[in-house]
């Protein structure tokens, strides 16, 4: 049936109404795509938790490494890897709209390192950060690390490139009804060379 066209729409052409039984009303102008009705839009509480999750601000990882990233990690020698602990905490946003109220929370659960050259190291913490005089650096980190089993002479620019990664659970709860959202990711980048250690002989 004929029918006028949405606030705002373009109103050239001919507009109608398309209805179905227990479904919502469609606005469309011919020639045009199918605009539903204003009017049937429903605010669910997924909406509003959508909402929320789209206002988290989730940190990237800082990343902290034992060998420092700024000078040659060795082979064969275990690097400990670690974020800031200010990173690993939960994060809310809270949205309104229909007069619902809904909070999202993003916790974080993983944290994957690519280390370059197709190796991947996934923890489930932020790491053990390595303190000089308490930790052996020969010793491979509790929580989290790496070892090297090739230098990055070959790799081009001679340094692989690491990306870590944490993945974020998301649950969202209004007054009366709670659920779990898609996963988040939040991701930072650094790089590491790796040479050989030498042996040196002296004469005794």
């Amino acid at each position: 049936m004929p029918a006028e066209p949405p606030p705002g729409a373009f109103d050239s052409g001919r507009w109608s109404m398309i209805q179905c039984p227990g479904q919502p009303g469609l606005l469309v102008r011919d020639g045009g795509a199918l605009e539903r009705d204003p009017a049937d839009e429903q605010v669910t509480p997924v909406m509003v938790a959508l909402m929320a999750r789209d206002r988290l601000k989730l940190p990237r990882p800082k990343i902290v490494s034992s060998p420092k990233q700024d000078v040659p990690q060795l082979v064969r020698l275990p690097i400990w890897l670690s974020v800031s602990p200010a990173t690993w905490q939960p994060h809310s946003a809270a949205a309104d709209a229909g007069g619902i109220t809904a909070t999202a929370t993003a916790t974080p659960t993983t944290i994957t390192w690519d280390m370059g050259g197709g190796r991947t190291v996934t923890c489930r913490g932020p790491g053990t950060r390595f303190q000089p005089g308490r930790h052996d650096p020969s010793q491979a980190s509790p929580t989290c690390g790496h070892t090297y089993q090739e230098s990055s002479a070959t790799v081009p620019g001679g340094r692989y490139r690491v990306t870590a990664t944490i993945t974020w659970a998301v649950t969202w709860s209004t007054a009366g009804e709670r659920g779990t959202l898609p996963l988040l990711t939040t991701a930072s980048t650094t790089s590491f060379r790796v040479a050989e250690s030498q042996t040196i002989i002296t004469a005794s």
